[in-house]
């Protein structure tokens, strides 16, 4: 009897000590994904846009690049299951945000209209951002390629939109 409690035993320690092994697999081990450094945060036809968006209001706002929803919009709106509204939020972004200087609480989002707003999924997308950011309060301006690297036409456009002189 007393050897069937050792066989017992050793093979408990034995599935004890391969289970413990799992859990600290190395950094290594469990890579699933590889990845490589962006050279450039926005593309070219971005940058140009927040170059003249630091021109026409940098003085008056911040200016945040590539900003998800869930920072600027509040999903945990009382009567709604939470985790789905953050989960319908979560992938979705725009190009940039115009933040007050003194809370850098949001007051305009900027869409940059390329060609793959063309698609209609993407047309799909930007009509559900618009429908989120007019019920969240947040206005949206959205500019064709061609349109933002004006400095003196995009500061107007701001201005009107937040009504400002």
């Amino acid at each position: 009897m007393p050897i069937f409690y050792i066989i017992s035993i050793t093979i408990i320690i034995v599935i004890a000590i391969s289970v413990v092994r799992r859990g600290f697999t190395s950094v290594e081990e469990k890579a699933k994904y590889h990845y490589n450094h962006k050279n450039f945060f926005l593309t070219r036809s971005e940058h140009e846009c927040y170059d003249a968006l630091v021109e026409a209001v940098g003085m008056e706002y911040r200016i945040f690049a590539q900003v998800h929803l869930p920072t600027i919009v509040d999903h945990a709106v009382r009567g709604q299951n939470w985790r789905a509204a953050l989960a319908h939020i979560n992938r979705k972004s725009v190009d940039f945000v115009l933040c007050d200087k003194a809370y850098l609480s949001p007051k305009l989002a900027i869409e940059l209209d390329d060609k793959s707003h063309e698609r209609p999924d993407r047309q799909e997308r930007d009509r559900e951002v618009e429908r989120i950011l007019r019920e969240a309060g947040v206005p949206l301006l959205r500019l064709k390629n061609y349109e933002s690297s004006n400095s003196i036409e995009l500061a107007q456009k701001i201005k009107k939109i937040l009504n400002t002189k």
